[in-house]
Formats: C-alpha cells, structure tokens, sequence
C-alpha cells in the first residue's frame, strides 16, 4: 500500500517528481498509464494478501478479528485516511493555511497508514486494552513526527543523500508545519513529538526498544 502511495504520489498530476531514493521514478522509466496500474494493482494485491489464508485455518473468532484489521487498513489507506489527507494538501496548495489544517493533512496523508500498521500489529499481538491504547498514542506521535521531520528535510536536506530535489515543497506552495511555524520551530515540534512516541512505551520493557529506536531515527535521519 505504502509503495502504490509512493508511485502515484510521483505522478506528474501530483508532485511531478522525477526522483526517488536516487532512482528515476515509475513513470518515468514504464509511463504514466503502466504507474497508475501498477499503483492500482498494488493496493488490490494488498487487499489479496489479507484474505488469502483459507477459511478452514481461521477460528471465528479469529476471522472476527481479522475483518476487522482489514476494515482498519481500508480505512487509513482510504477517503478516510491517507487518500483523504492527500486531497487536502492538494486543495491547499498556493494557499495560506493554519495549523490545524497541516495537522489535518499530515495525521491523515501520512500518518493514519503508520498508525494502523503499529495498532494491527498490537491487535496481532493479542495485545490487551491498555497496552493498544499506549501503541495508538506511540503510532499517532510517530506518524505526526515523520511527516514534519519530512517537511524540514524537504528544505534543508541535501538531495545527494535523499535522491530527489529538495525545495519542491516551497515552490509548490505545499501547506507544510515550517510554511506555518518556520524550519525551527517545526525541528522542536519534531522533537517533542519523538518524546510523546517514546513516552507512550513506558508501560513496556526492552521489548519495545526497537519502537523507540525507530522514534528515534526519525529526527535524527537525513533521508
């Protein structure tokens, strides 16, 4: 799902980006009909992937919770969630825009898909109520945190190390938190966000140290 977001998202009716990861995009190297096809049948093959385990494996009440994980997954990747998010941002382009609409785009374009891949897993897991309500609190911090860490590196990173052009976001006009509060001010809301994700864990032991490595990555990288 992440990648098909990632090839229609380069499409020229979009960001028009002609690099990713040092690489030339999809449509750029197979065209712009063989990249929407290819984003569509990744999302499809998703899909196929959750519900090809056959029936006679599943308890009920194994098959009750894996719908729902499913519903869940449909939801962030849809209207409600990352495509929705990605509709705002691009009504919002060239426009002044406040906090709470960035906030709106960001928890929704981004962050809605990393929440619901840390609750799945919690939920997988057979994780009790407590413990997914601090996953939910860690998966909302992180995908708020990744998306403003993405917006700075979008103005100060270099894009020999992050394989596309930097700056594409100011000349677009894209509604990001340094638009709003300036490059600064969005690396301490980062930051203060990375905390909040760490900070959820604390019901959990070294068992969660790679979730707090993973919060922790986020600021600290430079792609």
């Amino acid at each position: 799902i992440h990648t098909y977001s990632l090839i229609h998202d380069d499409l020229p009716a979009i960001d028009n980006d002609d690099y990713r990861r040092g690489q030339p995009t999809c449509h750029k190297v197979f065209g712009e009909a063989v990249a929407i096809l290819a984003g569509d049948g990744l999302l499809t093959e998703a899909f196929r992937l959750m519900t090809n385990k056959p029936a006679k494996d599943h308890s009920s009440g194994d098959e009750a919770l894996v719908l729902g994980l499913i519903n869940e997954v449909a939801q962030a990747a849809g209207v409600l969630g990352m495509v929705g998010g990605q509709v705002v941002d691009i009504e919002s382009e060239g426009k002044a825009v406040d906090l709470p609409t960035v906030q709106y785009i960001h928890t929704h374009k981004t962050g809605a898909m990393i929440l619901a891949s840390v609750r799945v897993g919690a939920k997988l897991g057979g994780a009790k109520e407590t413990l997914l309500k601090a996953l939910t609190r860690y998966g909302e911090s992180l995908g708020l945190a990744f998306q403003v860490a993405d917006d700075v590196l979008n103005v100060e990173g270099k894009a020999a190390l992050m394989g596309k052009k930097t700056g594409s976001d100011l000349v677009k006009g894209k509604a990001t938190y340094p638009s709003v509060l300036g490059v600064e001010e969005s690396k301490m809301r980062s930051k203060e966000l990375v905390e909040m994700a760490v900070d959820a864990l604390k019901p959990f032991g070294p068992e969660a140290d790679p979730l707090r490595e993973i919060a922790r990555f986020i600021i600290a990288r430079e792609y």
